[in-house]
């Protein structure tokens, strides 16, 4: 990605329309001057600052969230839940919580900006599409929550770097490097031997052609997902303050909840929620609260991935989130207690290697820029 000047040491957003908007994003915690690449951190202290605990804020989000929602979904399906559409529903339902992030720093006057302003019809078609991609990839995404292990999934994942890296090479003319490569590649490898070593492992009763849709569908939500990292990334070249990237968020939730209520809709999942809700194994209350988990939970996780982007690039997110699966992985085997066995461990030990590469290249290149 080019490099481009920093913004301003007042930590005002850059190129503001008028006075207004520059004393307005001063005095705003969600509208902090934040560089969108890796190249862009020269920043005045204070605004340096404000990004590391922003940045930090979000890979929290991300961290929990990605962990505690593939946990608490795989619990449902586990349970005797079975509606592939209520699990592709909740990942995304739970956007009204983003409401009050976007309403309340105005409200209580922390800023002048006023949410949705300058969100113009271009941003708001661009979300409302992105958001149907996001829906169908939540889609995939349960079919192979519901026929996979956790650890499986996880690591199935896992993929969606090595499709991060040739999109953000097209997309967002993200440079290539052997050190790049090398993550991509044993990544890559470590869902192959996942794919052809652990099938035999498939849970009591799941047929062989029901495997392979959930790992397919895995593979299917990597590559969706991969291309939404850097499709985002250069939507995000139109956004200027952190504040908009959440506003954006609330609109990509609220079109991938529409997609996941039309398929409910057309296939009487509506109906089936209370038949379903006493048919669940833990009780009706438990299955709500697994409902009202997921809804929270979902959300921690996009809007943690979304800030990422934001805050770095599609292919440092898309890393951050592929260090995550080998958690993901031990969280499946400790709590569901799925399978580890030789071949799980090797792709394991595989996709730790490759995270391990990425960070030693970020290390050599960071060094480099400081020589100069």
């Amino acid at each position: 990605m080019e490099s481009s000047p920093p913004p301003p040491a007042t930590g005002v957003s850059p190129n503001p329309k008028n006075k207004e908007d520059s004393s307005s994003y001063q005095n705003s915690t969600f509208s902090i001057s934040l560089p969108i690449s890796d190249s862009q951190t020269k920043t005045s202290p204070k605004s340096s600052k404000n990004y590391n605990l922003l940045l930090a804020i979000n890979y929290a989000l991300l961290f929990v969230g990605s962990i505690s929602s593939t946990l608490v979904s795989k619990y449902y399906f586990i349970h005797k839940g079975s509606s592939k559409w209520v699990s592709t529903l909740v990942q995304s339902a739970g956007f009204p919580l983003l409401v009050m992030p976007v309403y309340l720093p105005f409200i209580l006057g922390y800023t002048k900006r006023r949410p949705f302003s300058r969100f113009t019809r271009q941003l708001l078609a661009l979300s409302t599409g992105v958001g149907v991609l996001l829906g169908i990839n939540n889609l995939l995404f349960s079919w192979g929550n519901a026929y996979l292990p956790v650890s499986t999934s996880s690591l199935l994942i896992s993929s969606q770097l090595a499709f991060n890296l040739i999109l953000s090479v097209l997309i967002v003319k993200q440079k290539v490097n052997f050190l790049n490569l090398n993550c991509v590649m044993l990544l890559t490898l470590s869902s192959v031997l996942l794919g052809l070593g652990s099938s035999h492992s498939k849970p009591m009763g799941l047929t062989q052609a029901k495997y392979w849709v959930g790992f397919f569908s895995t593979l299917g939500a990597g590559l969706l997902f991969a291309v939404y990292l850097p499709v985002m990334e250069m939507i995000y070249r139109k956004v200027y303050c952190y504040a908009m990237v959440v506003e954006m968020q609330l609109v990509m939730e609220m079109a991938a909840t529409a997609f996941a209520a039309a398929g409910m809709a057309v296939d009487h999942g509506f109906s089936d929620l209370r038949v379903e809700s006493r048919a669940f194994d833990k009780g009706p209350v438990a299955y709500w609260l697994t409902i009202a988990g997921n809804l929270i939970l979902w959300q921690f996780c996009f809007l943690g991935t979304a800030g990422m982007v934001f805050l770095t690039t599609s292919l440092t997110s898309g890393i951050c989130m592929t260090a995550l699966m080998v958690v993901n992985v031990a969280g499946g085997v400790v709590v569901y207690g799925d399978e580890f066995g030789g071949v799980k461990a090797v792709a394991a030990a595989l996709c730790i290697w490759g995270f391990c590469s990425y960070l030693y290249g970020m290390y050599v290149k960071k060094k480099k820029e400081n020589r100069n």
